[in-house]
């Protein structure tokens, strides 16, 4: 029997999951954490063959957690359960160790597949995510008004502060738009990005 841990801040989506898995016959949940701070704490003492985990904690980045998890527990395989569809997230995650990827809307059977499969030693990818990453990279670029908008200013050289005051948005909320930005474009930092906005003419 499979030993899966559960990582995830959606607490009923979590119980879901651990009932799906209950019912089957593939594998058994030994825990489940809600943020990253509990994983840290609890994952030496459950020893999971898979952890099921999600990118968007609230106290750190899953993509961050799973390259410290994949290092310190490399017996543990991760197979990343999200709603983040975009190329750059999930091959930022599998950059980081992850065996596997998963969105939320996965059927049942993929679930239960994907946790074989990475148990087993193999990388799994559900179906949406196998068709993303066949696509050219440069083509799954997508960015809303805002990004955009956003994206030139920065180009221009602005600082958040200065961006702030052109679109009436708080410089903290300017933050967090940029380092969108720079995990979608998969950017190191700002001239990387400001760089690839030109380069595929997203401004």
């Amino acid at each position: 029997m499979i030993k899966v841990a559960i990582v995830d801040d959606h607490k009923i989506l979590a119980e879901g999951l651990q009932g799906l898995i209950a019912e089957s016959t593939v594998a058994t949940v030994v825990g489940i954490a809600h943020n990253a701070m509990d994983c840290r704490h609890s994952i030496g003492f459950w020893k999971p063959d898979v952890l099921l985990l999600d990118v968007g904690l609230p106290d750190m980045s899953g993509i961050d957690l799973c390259k410290e998890l994949t290092t310190q527990f490399p017996d543990t395989k991760v197979l990343a359960l999200t709603t983040h569809n975009e190329y750059t997230v999930v091959r930022q995650m599998l950059d980081n160790g992850a065996s596997g990827y998963l969105v939320k809307n996965a059927m049942t059977e993929e679930v239960l597949a994907g946790i074989e499969a990475v148990a087993a030693g193999k990388t799994f990818l559900c179906h949406e995510i196998d068709l993303l990453m066949k696509k050219p990279a440069s083509k799954n670029i997508w960015l809303s008004q805002r990004e955009r908008e956003l994206l030139r200013l920065i180009c221009e050289g602005l600082t958040n502060g200065e961006i702030a005051e052109q679109i009436f948005l708080s410089p903290e909320t300017i933050k967090g738009y940029r380092k969108n930005l720079l995990l979608k474009l998969g950017a190191k930092n700002t001239a990387v990005l400001v760089k690839m906005a030109f380069e595929q003419k997203l401004i």
